[in-house]
Order: structure tokens, then sequence, then C-alpha cells
């Protein structure tokens, strides 16, 4: 009896290739006059940032330290006031200023809340810059220790800058301010060095490597754990994104405790982290929109709580597609009357060449007129001579990160934004194809009673965990 031929199996598709990420050590660094790395800031800074910190303590005199509101800017101020205990400054004469809800460090009425420190010295850290008014009014030593995009002329009028910003791989805030203090005391290394651990994880994650020009923290992750580590950065972001916003609680953690395990512990900061986690998780599955070209996909949530920026860092990692450039998510109840908006390269984008800036990409899509994406003739006639949106959405608009980016706008000038960027408009039809009997056919062969649909993919609770 004759066997019969095995049945030919159709060759299955090839896998879409996962997307190489770079590792973050490996950018390519600026080199210094001499040849030697530019890391992680020009070296005159350095030396500028270090002399004033010196200074400072010497001098015995009232100091405010002005951090940002997460992991990283709390961390690198709690560097920093370590740092001025360790070298003889009392603590008694270091005060820490904590921004409200919804302002900058730039506005006027936190320029007097802080002005009312009466501080000799004054010490912004991680909200990144701009060009203006002095930090305060009054006699004062002024430095901006950051790691956002900013030029030579993006910081207040008589301060001192050191910038991480031009030396990749970029440091963030912590780290930084880490590699300042280090040199000034031996102490250092074992008060702070977690500390800035813990504000690297907060921007960078915890997959990041400690290799050159990466300080070597090998001894301290063996010491304390890389999870025990991302715990802590986990409790520490909480508290800022719950509505109360309680950065207090965060920054009074990591001054008083000793070491990252007990941060988790802390009552308050797990109360946050629930509450938190159940706002991430009610806001999640919204559906998004997409810009005609693919290029950029919109998730609108309502939430009084800070969760945009952890729901774009999600769906930026998951969404994948050869046209899908960065993922915007928009938080219209975060503030009265205003959008806050966070924005994130997604993974699969981050090693185009060249490399998309969304400070950029938002600035471009600001900068168009309606009657430029308007082809009707339906069109305002007059819409042509009106300002650019980029013109007149002032200073909170496109900042922070080329991959990391957002804004907080009226709601007007963002349904203008998303107007001007076509969110949810569809792509023209292919005229060509869209008669064809064979698209026809396939468009009449959907089975009606399917029921994996988008709408149900975005209500399913198979989001990824964070």
């Amino acid at each position: 009896m004759k066997r019969k031929a095995p049945p030919i199996k159709a060759e299955s598709p090839l896998k879409k290739a996962k997307a190489e990420i770079p590792e973050y050590h490996l950018s390519p660094s600026v080199r210094e006059e001499d040849g030697s790395v530019r890391w992680p800031a020009p070296k005159a800074q350095m030396a500028k940032a270090r002399q004033i910190i010196h200074d400072c303590a010497k001098s015995q005199s009232k100091t405010l330290i002005v951090p940002d509101k997460d992991a990283d800017g709390l961390s690198a101020g709690a560097i920093l006031r370590h740092t001025l205990m360790i070298l003889g400054l009392p603590k008694e004469l270091i005060a820490v200023h904590l921004l409200t809800k919804g302002n900058t460090v730039h506005s006027e009425q936190e320029r007097q809340r802080m002005a009312e420190h009466r501080p000799e010295y004054v010490f912004v850290i991680d909200h990144g810059s701009r060009s203006g008014p002095p930090v305060i009014d009054g006699t004062h030593h002024a430095l901006i220790i950051d790691h956002h995009f900013a030029t030579d002329a993006d910081f207040p009028r008589g301060s001192d800058h050191v910038s991480a910003c031009h030396s990749p791989p970029v440091a963030t805030s912590a780290l930084l301010t880490y590699e300042i203090c280090n040199a000034l005391h031996p102490d250092v290394y074992e008060r702070c060095a977690w500390l800035a651990i813990v504000g690297t994880y907060g921007d960078l994650g915890n997959q990041i490597k400690w290799e050159a020009p990466f300080p070597d923290m090998r001894e301290i992750l063996n010491r304390h754990s890389k999870k025990r580590l991302s715990d802590a950065v986990s409790a520490v972001n909480a508290p800022r994104r719950t509505a109360t916003y309680d950065v207090k609680s965060a920054w009074d953690a990591l001054c008083d405790t000793p070491e990252p395990a007990f941060i988790p512990k802390n009552p308050r900061l797990e109360a946050a982290r629930q509450e938190v986690a159940a706002e991430v998780e009610r806001c999640t599955h919204t559906a998004p929109k997409f810009s005609p070209d693919g290029k950029v996909a919109v998730f609108r949530i309502r939430s009084e709580a800070q969760v945009h920026p952890v729901i774009a860092t999600r769906w930026a990692g998951h969404l994948s597609s050869n046209k899908l450039e960065f993922v915007l998510v928009a938080n219209e109840g975060y503030l009265p009357g205003k959008v806050n908006f966070s924005c994130r390269i997604a993974r699969s984008a981050r090693n185009r060449d060249p490399p998309i800036s969304i400070i950029e990409r938002l600035r471009y899509y600001a900068s168009l007129t309606e009657a430029q994406n308007d082809s009707t003739d339906s069109a305002d006639s007059g819409e042509a001579e009106r300002v650019p949106l980029l013109e007149r959405v002032g200073d909170d608009f496109a900042r922070g990160h080329v991959q990391a980016s957002g804004g907080i706008v009226n709601t007007d000038e963002f349904e203008e934004l998303m107007r001007l960027m076509q969110i949810g408009v569809k792509p023209p039809k292919d005229e060509s194809n869209g008669s064809s009997p064979s698209r026809k056919k396939a468009k009449a062969g959907i089975d009606p009673g399917q029921k994996n649909t988008l709408t149900s993919y975005f209500g399913k609770a198979s989001t990824p965990k964070a």
C-alpha cells in the first residue's frame, strides 16, 4: 500500500522583527577641548557648581532648595541637602520649596513664595529652564541644576547653571547632582549613592546599565538590590500623582530614610501608590485616535490625578507600527480650564535615523494654520492671516526632553492643536484600489458577528502592567 505524501505545510509568515534599542550608555559622547569625555556636563560648569555648593556651606547662610516633584528631582534635592549638611551647613538653615499643583517655578506666584524664605543661596533642580527674570527678587546666588533640553540663553538672569542636556548619554538630575557632590566629601558616596540610582531609575528605568561613562554602582546595587530601589521609585512617585498632590510626604521620606528598603513601607506613600494604581487602571483602556499619516496616537482621559505621563509611557512601549512616532496622552481633568498632556517616543521609533524630536514635532504642528490643513473651499479666508498657535500658546508648551515632552495649554488651544494635527481624520482613500473587486469581496466577507473589535480590546483588562 502506497503511503500518501504528507501535506505540504504553508510557510509560516516571518515574525515581525523587534526594534533594536541601543543601550543608553552607548550614546555617542561629546569631547572637551583636551579630548576627555564631557560627562555628565561641561567641566567648567561642574567646577563652578562645586564652588557654589562649597561657598554656600562655608557661608552658614539661609539656603533654599527647589526640587522638582518626581523621583529624579526629589532625589537630586535630597543629595544636595545631605551634602550641604556633610559640609557643615546646619539643617535649620536649609529650607525646601515645593511647587503648588499646576504651577511652574517660573510663575510669579512661586517666585514670591520662594523669596519669602529670604535665602542667600537658591538651588533650582530638575525643573527645566527658560530665560526670564532672576529666580527671586533681591540679592541671592542662584544655581540651576538640570538635564532638560535648553540653550545657554534659556536660564534666569543672574543665575549660574550646570546642565547635562548636551553631554550624552544625558544624565538625570539626580545623577548629575551626585557626580557634582561626590567629589566634595568622601561621605557623600555612603549617604547618597542609592539616591542617585533612585533618581536615575525614575527617569530612565531600571534596565539602565551602570557602565562608562556612568559611575560603577555595583556595590550599591548588591547591597540594596534592584527590586528594592525600583520599589522606592514607585513609592516616591506616587504622592505627587494623587489628586491631593502630596509631594511633601515623598520629600520627607527621601530626606529622613537612611536606606531605600524603608521607603515603600511608609504608610502615606503606600496609600498613594494604591490610589494612583487604581486611577491608572481606570484611565488606561481609552481607545486612541490617530493622525492620518499614522505618526501620532492620541489618548484622551479625564482625571484629577497626574496619571497621563504613566499612561503615555505604557502605550509608547506597547503600540508598534512602522509609521508611529510618538504617543500623546491628554488629561482634561487635572486642572480646570487646562489640558495637561504628555508625549513619549514610541518604542519602535527610538532608533530612527534621523532621531525623532517630540519638541520639534509639536512646534511644527503648532506653527501650522487651520487653513493649511483644510483643502476644502469652506476654509475661512481670514484663517491664513491668523497668528499661528505656536505664537499664542505660551511657554508651557513643548517643554522637557526631545523624547519625553508635553505641555499645559488652555482647552480651546488644545482642541486647535488636535485639528492642526488632524487627529481622528481618516487618511484619504486610494481611488485606484478603492473600487477593486478583490477589496469589495474582502469587505463583504467580514463576519458581522465578529466580536474581537478595537472597542472590545480597549475594554479588556489586558493592558501591559508597568
